[in-house]
């Protein structure tokens, strides 16, 4: 009895405080992963359990490999880890080589209507290559080719399909872009490419309205192990355009679903990657990384919340160190909700009450709040750094609203 007793207890799943690094990053703390097979998009695993990877695309001219090259650089230094280039002329299939020598990142190249930009893309080294059989001309012809060219060069491929480029046949079938129409020609597509041996493949079906994209992975998911890459295709300008992805990814990958996520913005590529990586962190699929927990204006509040928070988070715009500082208006709730936090301030009557681990360590006056809390952040980041404790592609902060309980 004991022995069963003492084995229930160790099956428990411990408190997992939000302060502290998450260490294993495959899983979910909410739901176990969904079992896809594992595909190589050049040194980054996509599915079978690895880390969700984060991609995005570039918005240069593929053909200025200078400026592609540099959009790329940024993109890694945000954390993306696979980069898409647009391959839509032959000065951009020219530049693929020069682009795939230099990229730090495995790139992918995509591809639409012109065959044999696949063929060029393969022979560049690219890491995977996005094709839409649906919209490349007597594809059931050069897919086969496709398909062994792939395999001989040892490279994966995209496929699937989005609301804008399903098959007219489907579209009258089901009458529009629905989750069935959207599933039925992505099955299609892949059981084309496994007719002829290929398995190296990962499947999109993307769509703009969040309840049919989620509705559309959920039934895709079903019906084989293929790995997914999530998106919310023409998701919006950036504030809508997170929101819905927010809310997409977010139910999908709590049911275990998705391998790899891409945001789709119409905003600089950069700002994508962002919230890719900080959607995953806050979903415990990342490692903690700097953030910065600050409470909502209200009536109780004796400073300017949004402004001190805009200051404190401009001040340590270039700390990667994992620390997160909160932001406080007022000392009712402010030590108490985020005695988690590394460092913080709770603020009222013309001072500020500075913590460190949800102690107070000192008081000073108001017009000293963000200096203050600047310095201490430094020095608690240099002290980060000199243990080995800052993550590979670390990022700056992110403003966390906090809702006070009793409001």
């Amino acid at each position: 009895m004991m022995n069963t007793l003492n084995t229930e207890k160790s099956a428990e799943k411990p408190f997992r405080k939000t302060g502290n690094p998450v260490e294993l990053t495959s899983e979910s703390p909410l739901h176990p992963r969904r079992k896809s097979h594992r595909i190589m998009v050049g040194s980054v695993p996509v599915g079978g359990g690895a880390p969700i990877s984060v991609q995005s695309m570039t918005n240069t001219l593929t053909a200025n490999v200078p400026a592609t090259l540099q959009q790329i650089a940024e993109l890694t230094a945000a954390g993306c880890d696979i980069v898409r280039v647009a391959v839509p002329s032959q000065d951009d299939a020219d530049a693929l080589p020069e682009i795939c020598r230099k990229s730090p990142v495995p790139i992918i190249a995509d591809i639409h209507f012109q065959s044999k930009y696949v063929f060029q893309a393969i022979d560049a080294g690219c890491a995977a290559v996005r094709v839409n059989p649906g919209n490349i001309r007597k594809f059931n012809e050069v897919g086969p080719s496709i398909c062994k060219a792939a395999t001989d060069a040892g490279i994966s491929l995209r496929i699937g399909v989005n609301a804008g480029s399903l098959d007219k046949e489907l579209y009258a079938k089901y009458g529009g872009p629905t989750p069935e129409a959207l599933v039925t020609s992505a099955l299609k597509e892949a059981h084309m490419f496994e007719d002829v041996g290929f398995h190296d493949f990962k499947i999109s079906v993307k769509h703009h309205d969040v309840i049919t994209m989620v509705e559309t992975y959920r039934l895709l998911a079903s019906k084989g192990d293929w790995p997914l890459h999530l998106g919310v295709t023409e998701a919006g300008p950036a504030w809508q355009g997170t929101i819905k992805s927010c809310l997409a990814f977010g139910a999908l990958l709590a049911e275990g679903i998705g391998d790899t996520i891409r945001v789709s913005l119409s905003a600089p590529p950069v700002e994508e990657v962002k919230v890719g990586c900080k959607l995953l962190e806050y979903m415990g699929l990342r490692p903690r990384k700097f953030d910065i927990i600050s409470c909502p204006s209200c009536g109780r509040a004796q400073v300017d919340v949004i402004q001190l928070a805009s200051a404190v988070t401009e001040g340590l715009k270039d700390v990667t160190a994992p620390i997160r500082v909160a932001v406080m208006g007022c000392i009712v709730n402010g030590p108490g909700e985020a005695r988690e936090a590394d460092l913080g301030v709770a603020s009222g009557n013309g001072k500020g009450q500075i913590f460190i681990k949800g102690k107070v360590i000192e008081t000073v006056p108001e017009d000293q709040i963000v200096d203050t809390l600047l310095t201490k952040a430094q020095e608690i980041a240099a002290q980060m750094e000199a243990d080995g404790l800052v993550p590979v592609n670390a990022t700056g902060p992110v403003v966390v609203p906090i809702q006070h309980p009793n409001r």
